[in-house]
Formats: structure tokens, sequence, C-alpha cells
């Protein structure tokens, strides 16, 4: 039976006093290294030392003037590798501060208290026309902040019932629960974001239609199911985000699928890492990481595979899917690995791929001179605008998939370089 603990928090909330006392031991750096390598450049000091004061009303402002996601960036970030992993405490053989958890701890007293993290223009600019964004994911609702903060209205167009992107049903459950996500999505929309849901570009609403409405348009939608690995019988697994997504809307009805299951997952992405944590969790009876290639080359980070193994994940590194098939009411994989231990075949109940989302590219064909290479946008890095000048985009559909704070970050760049282009009439 489904038990709180199931899921408790990889981080969880410091109290007021752990926050006061880690706040402390910053050195609130000039030119901090910490800054200066997050995608968004959150005022990492001055943050920090705002929750010293007591003041995190002035902290969390000061977050979310860099990054309208704070809150769920403070939770799912790589901080590891990025604001901690870059702390000049590293250098002094200091554990480093606990960036991503005062940034949390400053976001959620804003949530608890109702505070919307962005102000649009007292004065909007409406000669300058409406903005329409595709996708309500971390880089579509970004875009639309920083263009009211500019005074250019945005409308955003989504497909599903509800906005977030994968932060509200992708996203890991012991990383951030689907509540802090919908929460956060709702301070947007309270702030002013207009997002239309259940509108599908190309079905709903057609390309033609949006470039008569908007005097620009932004793309930001994030990527689909995984693909299929192209080995015989691959239709009897399921994909890694309809399992991750089955947690976040039906808690009982994912672990009554997985408890006492022996499940293998495909893949080496920071996805497969949530999967197999998630069916360790949820009470499988064994759980299998197969990577085709060896453990160096695989691209989850290390902390997460070494979470993984505490949660009793076994990897089978070096080890090619060649086959699924039905065997006795189970699933049998037909294997081949470069480790002699491993055996030809293995045993399971529930088979998930986790091998690389695609993008969503149905209406991409609808825009004209837009240059997709290798299922990717392509676009100007330093303005987020596509081949076509109407049209800039950014997050997963230019990236192929990175996290939350980098779409945020081009999702901001995207805006800027959209109102001054609308400014000096080159649209």
């Amino acid at each position: 039976m489904y038990t709180d603990n199931l899921f408790s928090e990889l981080r969880p909330a410091l109290e007021r006093d752990e926050a006061l006392a880690e706040a402390n031991r910053c050195l609130y750096c000039y030119d901090a290294p910490c800054t200066r390598i997050c995608p968004t450049h959150i005022d990492v000091p001055a943050f920090i030392k705002k929750i010293a004061s007591g003041n995190l009303r002035g902290s969390a402002r000061t977050i979310f003037d860099s990054n309208v996601l704070g809150a769920s960036c403070a939770r799912v970030c790589p901080t590891e590798v990025l604001c901690e992993g870059a702390c000049v405490m590293n250098d002094h053989h200091a554990r480093p501060i606990q960036i991503g958890q005062l940034q949390r701890h400053a976001t959620d007293w804003a949530l608890d208290k109702g505070m919307l993290p962005f102000q649009r223009a007292e004065v909007m600019r409406p000669a300058l026309g409406t903005v329409g964004i595709i996708g309500a994911g971390p880089a579509g609702l970004a875009c639309a902040a920083e263009l009211l903060r500019c005074g250019v209205e945005p409308v955003v167009y989504e497909a599903s019932g509800a906005p977030g992107g994968l932060n509200a049903t992708g996203v890991a459950e012991y990383k951030m629960t689907r509540l802090t996500a919908l929460v956060e999505v709702d301070q947007l929309v309270r702030a002013g974001i207009t997002v239309k849901t259940g509108t599908r570009v190309g079905q709903d609403v057609s390309i033609a239609e949006l470039e008569k409405r908007h005097a620009a348009i932004f793309v930001g939608v994030g990527l689909g199911h995984v693909g299929k690995v192209g080995v015989p019988g691959d239709a009897l697994a399921i994909d890694a985000i309809d399992y991750i997504e089955q947690l976040k809307v039906d808690r009982p009805g994912a672990e009554q699928q997985t408890r006492g299951k022996r499940v293998a997952v495909i893949g080496g992405g920071n996805t497969s890492i949530d999967v197999v944590t998630q069916a360790a969790r949820l009470g499988a009876e064994a759980v299998w990481l197969l990577y085709r290639r060896a453990e160096a080359e695989m691209p989850a980070y290390r902390h997460e595979v070494e979470l993984a193994r505490r949660d009793g994940c076994r990897f089978l590194f070096s080890t090619q899917t060649r086959g699924i098939e039905q065997a006795d009411g189970a699933l049998r994989l037909s294997i081949s690995s470069a480790d002699p231990k491993v055996g030809t075949t293995l045993d399971v109940d529930l088979v998930v791929l986790a091998t690389g989302q695609k993008p969503h590219l149905g209406f991409f064909a609808d825009i004209r001179d837009l240059v997709v290479h290798f299922t990717k946008v392509q676009i100007d890095p330093t303005t987020m605008r596509t081949a076509n000048p109407k049209y800039w985009a950014g997050g997963d559909c230019t990236s192929g998939g990175k996290e939350v704070v980098n779409a945020v970050a081009e999702g901001k760049l995207a805006a800027r370089s959209i109102v001054a282009a609308l400014e000096a009439g080159n649209v």
C-alpha cells in the first residue's frame, strides 16, 4: 500500500535555522562563479545574503528577476554540476554552499505567500503587436513572462489540458511533486500570462492563422514520446514518459503496476535513472538498467547513477537488446553483453523504453524556411531567431533536451530579441 515516505524528497526543505546557518557560510564572492555558470545568471550571493538578513521577500525577488521558474529549478537543477559545482568552497576542500536548497527556501516562502514571480510593465505597448507562443513549458512560459515585463502582450498556445510541460508530468516525484509544479505555473498565470490550453497548433489553429494574429511567434514545444528501439517486439515495451506521468497523476495505479514485478529499463540518460529509481521505490522485486555502451559513456549524471544503485538497481553495461517476446505470461528480452556473466535472456514483467524522446514535428513543415537539422530547429544562438524572420525558438526543440534552467534562459533571450526586432520594425 502506498505510504508517504515512498517518494521522500531527494533534498528535503531546510528549516529556518538551517537556512540561516547555511546562508552565513557563504563568502558572497565578487564575480561569483556560481552566478556565471547558471544559465539564467541568478545573483546567487545577493539572494543568499538576503536570506542571512531575514529578507526572504527580497531574496525571492532576486531569484525571480532572473528565473521566473526559480522554485522548480531549485529542485530539478543538477546543482552538483552547475552552481554548487562551481562554488569556491570546493577549492578549499570544504562542502559547497547548498545553493539549490537555499533557493528553494526563498522561493517556497514566496509561493506560500502568493507572491507573484514577475510584474508586467505598467504601460503596455499595443503598437508593437502581440506575440504567439507555441508551448506552455518552461521555455514558452519564461518567454511570455519576459515579454510582459517589456510591455508586449503574449498569447500561449498549449496542446494539453494544463500548462507546465514536463515540469508537471515528467519530472520524477522524488525531485519535484506535481503540486509544486502546478502552484508555480498558477502564479505565472495570476501574474498575467494568457494560456489557451487544449489548442493544438496545426489542428485547432493553423500556422497561417497564427501568422495573421501575431507580429512574431516563439516556438517552445518540448519533446514527445520515446521512439521505439527497432528490435522485434519493441511494441511490448512502454514509454518512460508515460510511466513517470502515471506516477504523477495516479500514484496508486502506478504502484499496482509495479509492485512485486521485475522491471527492465532500456536507456542511459537521466530519464532512465528516474524510471529505475521510481520502480525500485514503488516496490519492484528487481530492477535492471540496460545500456548499450560502457558506464563511462553513460550520459546520466554520476550522482543520479549512484542514487539508483543505492535504491537497488542493477546496471548491465555494454548490453544490447536484440528482441522482446511474450513467454509464459511474462516478457523475455534477448540480449547480448560484453560481460560474460550476463546471459543471453532476461525474464521480466515490465520493459520501459528510455532511449530518448522524439520532438513534436507535426506543424514544422507548415512554417516557411524553418530549418530542422537532425530533429532540432536551427536558430541563431545569440538571438534564438530562426531562418524565418517571424519566428524564434527555444527549449528542447532546439537543444534536443537539456535542463529546465536552460529552457528558461533561452525563452528570456528570445523575448528580448523579439522586443528589439519589433521596436526596430525588423519582423
